[in-house]
């Protein structure tokens, strides 16, 4: 069965960096696009990041560009958010998300606080 499991979340002062990790098993990962979502408190979820199955391609939600970088390793069936410059409204639970066959898989998410 398909799993997605985040990790990397935390809390970090504004202007500070994490980086997300997504682990995939269940489905052959390097045929697939792969996406960070986030959901911040009161907020509908939001997508935040997309990456084609080779990694040649990525688009970003206009509020991250710049500071996000989204990668993946196909060997490792790892997909990662590099977060810089983070600012308090980047709070929010972060998702990895695949979508395969017409499902959509979600992980269980990861929380980010940015708060001095």
């Amino acid at each position: 069965q398909v799993q997605l499991v985040e990790s990397g979340g935390g809390l970090v002062q504004p202007g500070g960096s994490l980086r997300l990790s997504c682990e995939a098993s269940g489905f052959t990962f390097s045929r697939y696009s792969m996406r960070w979502y986030r959901q911040a408190p009161g907020k509908e979820r939001e997508l935040v990041a997309t990456i084609t199955n080779g990694g040649g391609s990525m688009n970003y939600v206009d509020s991250v560009k710049g500071r996000f970088i989204i990668s993946r390793d196909n060997a490792k069936n790892m997909v990662y958010l590099q977060m810089n410059g983070l600012k308090p409204e980047d709070t929010a639970v972060y998702y990895c998300n695949v979508d395969r066959d017409s499902v959509t898989y979600w992980g269980q998410g990861t929380q980010v606080t940015v708060s001095s």
